[in-house]
């Protein structure tokens, strides 16, 4: 599917076919991601439109019948859905009106406060990872899922990264894999998940985490995938604060270890994208990748 344009033109014009209160809000640019852009609106609004995927529409949709329940017990800012806008003329696919949620995004401005942002995102984690009903969506990509690789039992880009120059102690790299792939499963329920939590999804202010973004692949399975976001959000040194207050078992961690490698070799490939100015690269993906290896590696 071709991207549609999306503009300022055009979201104003569709803001005054369905929701004429709205349409005169401020109206700017917010963040580009794999399925939405996002727009702010006024003060406190945010226009959530999909674009680059086919799948963003269903997204959306189950973003809209499940988060705003799940809102109500996080203890950080989350985009709040609150209305949704229906395809049309004009534009041929739904969007969303969403609360905004303030703050500078992670992965230009990382948390710095250690302590603060370790117990804030151990406390939000704690708060999301509970049963989800058997209806709860179902992660894309293997999220939530049991970790798996190609046939040779790497992980996805693992060798072209190596063959790139992207990893610089691949064989540590492999053995955290290894080691990840040999841990038990999760055998509990499937529990609520962000899906898709790195620094890009979190906002910070004044040195800490201050709300957690774009809920796109909200699903539910085993908490592996989300716990290995705490390897590239957190500043140095506040990696075992943040285990010490989650408090993982011994399998969970070792999962989650796995989730990290898998996640931070995707997240090198589009940054080494973004530094040699290709489509979809993001040069701010790479020092938190690199980061989480770093520590991956040391806590091995």
């Amino acid at each position: 599917m071709n991207p549609p344009e999306i503009t300022a033109d055009l979201l104003r014009a569709l803001l005054r076919e369905q929701f004429p209160q709205l349409a005169e809000l401020p109206l700017g640019a917010g963040a580009r991601g794999w399925d939405y852009q996002v727009w702010r609106l006024g003060d406190e609004l945010a226009v959530r439109v999909p674009w680059a995927t086919e799948r963003a529409d269903a997204l959306l949709r189950e973003e809209l019948t499940w988060l705003p329940a799940l809102a109500e017990r996080l203890p950080l800012p989350v985009p709040r859905p609150r209305a949704l806008g229906q395809p049309s003329a004009r534009f041929p696919r739904a969007w969303m009106i969403t609360t905004w949620v303030p703050g500078e995004p992670g992965d230009h401005v990382p948390a710095t406060d250690g302590p603060a942002t370790a117990a804030a995102l151990a406390a939000f984690l704690r708060a999301l990872h509970r049963p989800a009903p058997a209806s709860a969506p179902t992660g894309h990509f293997g999220r939530g899922a049991p970790l798996t690789g190609p046939a040779d039992g790497l992980p996805h880009g693992f060798a072209e990264a190596v063959g790139k120059g992207l990893l610089p102690e691949p064989d540590a790299v492999r053995a955290v894999w290894d080691d990840a792939l040999a841990a038990p499963d999760w055998a509990g329920p499937a529990l609520w998940l962000h899906g898709d939590l790195h620094p890009a999804n979190v906002v910070t202010a004044r040195g800490t985490l201050s709300g957690v973004i774009d809920f796109g692949d909200l699903c539910a399975g085993d908490p592996a995938c989300d716990l290995a976001g705490a390897w590239s959000i957190l500043p140095e040194g506040a990696l075992d604060a943040f285990l010490a207050a989650y408090a993982p078992d011994r399998a969970l961690l070792r999962r989650a270890r796995g989730w990290v490698v898998a996640r931070s070799v995707a997240a090198l490939h589009v940054a080494h994208a973004g530094e040699h100015g290709r489509p979809g690269g993001k040069t701010s993906w790479g020092p938190p990748a690199r980061a989480a290896l770093r520590r991956v590696i040391a806590h091995a």
